[in-house]
């Protein structure tokens, strides 16, 4: 899921929080990774430092946006004292998604099934294109089913968002899980 894995550019290591987004060769690489979804030509791709500054722009009012789904949870701890208002959130994010009409074309290779490519309705940047994908998949996201099994990470040092699975799932993979654990032991030994 596109906008999931944009919120998750900011994530966390043993070291710290890491932004993959934090230099145009971040910004470049990550765009390259999801070059289908974002319908650009992932060999010809560079970000320069004005569409990264863009895109970091709308990933932090998409993750304010996250924020407000999950509550009354707290949101992630990674960056929650520096996301937009709601307000400026939602006007960035559906401009960002208007900036750029889209529409499907189908695409039927001779030796294939057809399928839907979501392009540019008229002529635009890639960097509009990027930044539009981008936000219209958060829309997307935000507006459908997945919303409501959206949640906050809440393991030691994990800042993440995922969406649960099943009903006990407290955590966004085992790893957190059992770090989760083991710092709930450790608290209960520490205390005796």
């Amino acid at each position: 899921m596109l906008a999931l894995e944009f919120v998750s550019t900011v994530h966390a290591s043993r070291t710290g929080l890491v932004d993959d987004l934090t230099d145009t060769d971040g910004a470049t690489a990550w765009v390259r990774e999801h070059a289908e979804p974002l319908g650009i030509d992932a060999a010809s791709f560079v970000a320069d430092e004005a569409l990264r500054a863009e895109v970091v722009e709308l990933r932090q009012a998409v993750r304010a946006l996250f924020a407000r789904a999950v509550s009354p949870e707290q949101p992630s701890s990674a960056d929650a004292h520096l996301l937009p208002s709601f307000a400026e959130a939602l006007h960035l994010v559906n401009a960002t998604a208007a900036a750029v009409s889209l529409a499907p074309r189908l695409d039927w290779p001779a030796d294939g099934a057809p399928n839907i490519a979501i392009v540019p309705a008229r002529p635009a940047s890639v960097s509009a294109r990027v930044r539009a994908t981008l936000a219209s998949s958060a829309i997307e996201f935000l507006a459908g089913p997945g919303r409501e099994r959206l949640r906050t990470c809440h393991a030691p040092r994990c800042v993440l968002y995922f969406l649960k699975e099943h009903v006990r799932q407290e955590w966004c993979s085992v790893g957190c899980g059992n770090r989760a654990r083991a710092a709930r032991h450790y608290r209960q030994h520490k205390a005796h």
